[in-house]
């Protein structure tokens, strides 16, 4: 049986979520058609000191937010973002 190929997504975490996840970046192989949700999720489980924020995290592709559902491709870069601080 020939295994799903995959793509490598690149993770960059910014501003404290870089100190919760103890580095800067990661890369998640991910089966051909993988939301951005399912990068989230395994996100989650390597970095779990994130996963208290994961539902106030500010998520983009590239340069635009996205919702979980986006398809990711290849040559995609995912951004984690803390919440936005103000004042």
């Amino acid at each position: 049986m020939t295994p799903c190929p995959t793509i490598p997504v690149a993770v960059t975490f910014w501003s404290y979520f870089k100190d919760l996840a103890g580095c800067g970046s990661t890369t998640v192989e991910v089966p051909r058609g993988a939301t951005l949700g399912e990068v989230i999720d395994e996100v989650m489980r390597r970095f779990p000191g994130l996963t208290g924020l994961r539902q106030s995290a500010l998520v983009a592709v590239g340069v635009e937010y996205q919702r979980p559902d986006y398809c990711l491709r290849e040559g995609d870069e995912v951004s984690l973002f803390p919440p936005v601080q103000g004042g």
